[in-house]
């Protein structure tokens, strides 16, 4: 059986969409520095606008791996089982509806997995979690939110985890703690069965997870390590792995 490696040069990943209004019409969405990480893992990313439940095996039969990005929207609180604990955040119920089953599937498949602020919420919901909806009202928990300032303040290191020994993360990156940006309001709660951890900060909130079972590459964290990856050696080392994981999937036979 030939292989899919044969019938194109690079790995595809699908790149879920946000969902804007801009004026009075609504526009499919998603940021360049994600995609621009995609090509630097070695992949071609491809933009999914929104999608029904009957074309969502179709779409991961086009796919080599998944990246599912940050977004100043958060993920609806009713799929946790919650209210929404204020209203003027911004949601994305389009993004919700067919992103959250997506995963699961991709998970089954093998597919690789980063899943990035967002996206790394996304995740966990998807799995059974949920999330803490302001983590700066927590008691004991920090401020997670952007600071004030340029795209550069506001995506400069903010914080230190520590990574979990034995873990993906511990092992891919060969040290004990490293620095990270920080930009988000929610965080996770409590963490999906099957889930395990790879990053806390120095609060105690989860940074980062991995999921036990999956058959392939699956990570997912709550910085940024697209923003000018190109410049950070731990962003780097990410990508390279979820890059390599992607080719492998793509090089699979795809009857076994």
């Amino acid at each position: 059986m030939t292989s899919r490696s044969s019938d194109r040069r690079k790995p595809v990943v699908l790149v879920p969409a946000c969902n804007r209004m801009m004026g009075d019409h609504p526009f499919h969405m998603a940021g360049k520095k994600y995609l621009d990480a995609v090509r630097l893992a070695g992949c071609l990313p491809l933009i999914v606008p929104s999608a029904a439940p009957d074309e969502l095996d179709a779409l991961l039969d086009l796919a080599d791996g998944l990246l599912l990005t940050g977004s100043k929207s958060n993920v609806h609180a009713s799929h946790y089982g919650e209210s929404t604990h204020d209203e003027a955040l911004p949601q994305d119920r389009v993004r919700d509806d067919w992103v959250l089953p997506l995963i699961p599937k991709a998970i089954a498949r093998g597919l690789p997995l980063l899943a990035i602020c967002r996206g790394f919420q996304e995740a966990n919901v998807a799995l059974g979690g949920s999330l803490h909806q302001a983590v700066q009202e927590q008691p004991g928990l920090n401020d997670h939110r952007a600071a004030p300032g340029t795209p550069d303040e506001q995506y400069d290191f903010a914080h230190e985890v520590a990574l979990q020994p034995g873990g993906l993360l511990a092992d891919l990156l060969a040290a004990p703690r490293i620095q990270v940006n920080s930009l988000h309001g929610q965080g996770i709660k409590r963490l999906a069965p099957g889930l395990k951890i790879e990053a806390l900060a120095d609060d105690g909130l989860v940074e980062a997870f991995s999921v036990e079972a999956a058959r392939g590459f699956a990570l997912c964290v709550q910085w940024h390590p697209e923003w000018k990856a190109d410049a950070n050696p731990v962003s780097q080392r990410i990508l390279a792995a979820f890059g390599a994981a992607c080719r492998s999937y793509q090089g699979r036979d795809p009857e076994t």
